[in-house]
């Protein structure tokens, strides 16, 4: 399991010159509004040097790295609730999606038409804000009319999420997202059925131009944007399309003279990635054998069964034992057969919850 990370943001803010730099995919991508019509999809290798370490020492005939997919969204603008733009079918994309990216202008270039004239991070981010919360609020109001409908039956649970829904609603109405709401987890799942997209975690990627990038502390519109990240709660990645795009054309050992040059010590695809992974508080365990050694992620919390599920929905069901030793002993003891005669091996059962760097052998029965 990966997960899928939805782009969005006004046209031309360069959503898609990111997206092309990310994945290598070629998404079309021009100076003018709305280049992006049909949503395109790439799906990225996760970087992990763990994979490379474990092969170390359990030669595998492949190693496989877990995926992120990233989805490039059509640009929005104010009124796009209301199917100004390219309207309501682009904001249904945005549903279907685990987590939003939304790429906010940082850079000045009178060569760059701006959608509004001018570079403003905040009235830019506003404008995403107040479309997508247009939206939820229709939805809100079209399921409670619905339900409101099936009241008399009497059904405890049509009321109860009758109950919880209407302060959200309140909220909507007074440009709140969903997502900065203190809800309970029980009021999480009732309304996870109503699909909202302002409740979905969301990080911002600054794109900003190389001079911009070299000093971020006097970028006045990226440091603008983390002020406003930070009363959030939101995490900001600053990246630069134009190089991302340079780096991603490079062959490996290239990409890391490259870096160096430019004195960062990953991409700004590394740097999404793991802001991504912390947004969704995701972790990664391995396989590793003679045929593969293979990464798989997974949400913290998961219990061994849960995780075994991720492979297949076989493993979650037949689950019986994992045997269980972890990347930290394997690099110290430097085989599999001293982890087990360490005794750092262990079998786990169902209770157990999995830890980001654990190395699994699953039993099951089906």
């Amino acid at each position: 399991m990966g997960f899928t990370c939805g782009i969005v943001g006004l046209p031309n803010v360069g959503k898609s010159t990111i997206f092309n730099a990310l994945t290598s995919v070629g998404a079309e991508a021009a100076n003018f509004p709305f280049c992006t019509i049909e949503p395109n999809q790439g799906i990225v290798s996760v970087p992990d040097p763990r994979l490379s370490d474990i092969a170390r020492f359990i030669p595998p005939q492949k190693i496989v790295p877990t995926t992120m997919t990233f989805v490039d969204i059509a640009g929005l603008v104010a009124g796009a609730s209301k199917g100004e733009g390219l309207g309501n079918k682009f904001l249904a994309h945005i549903r279907e999606t685990n987590a939003i990216a939304h790429v906010v202008r940082c850079f000045d270039d009178e060569n760059i038409v701006h959608v509004d004239g001018s570079v403003d991070p905040l009235r830019d981010v506003e404008v995403i804000d107040t479309e997508l919360m247009l939206a939820d609020l229709e939805t809100v109001a079209k399921r409670m009319e619905g339900l409101r409908k099936k009241t008399r039956s009497g059904d405890k649970e049509i009321l109860k999420t009758l109950e919880v829904a209407a302060p959200v609603q309140e909220a909507l109405e007074a440009g709140r997202c969903v997502r900065s709401l203190d809800l309970s987890e029980d009021v999480r799942a009732r309304l996870r059925d109503f699909h909202l997209i302002t409740q979905k975690k969301v990080m911002y990627i600054a794109n900003v131009d190389e001079a911009g990038l070299a000093d971020l502390d006097g970028n006045e519109h990226y440091q603008k944007l983390v002020a406003h990240a930070e009363a959030e709660g939101a995490t900001v990645t600053a990246l630069c399309g134009k190089t991302e795009a340079e780096i991603a054309e490079l062959e490996p050992e290239e990409k890391s003279e490259f870096l160096a040059d430019l004195g960062m010590k990953e991409s700004g695809l590394d740097r999404v990635i793991r802001a991504g992974y912390t947004l969704l508080d995701l972790r990664t365990y391995f396989t590793a054998g003679e045929k593969e050694v293979r990464a798989w992620t997974f949400p913290a919390g998961a219990t061994a069964p849960e995780a075994a599920g991720v492979i297949h929905t076989d493993f979650e069901r037949g689950f019986i034992k994992a045997d269980v030793y972890h990347y930290d002993d394997l690099m110290r003891l430097e085989s599999e057969a001293a982890v087990k005669e360490a005794g750092a091996m262990r079998l786990e059962g169902k209770k157990y919850l999995v830890q980001d760097g654990d190395i699994m052998h699953f039993r099951f029965a089906v």
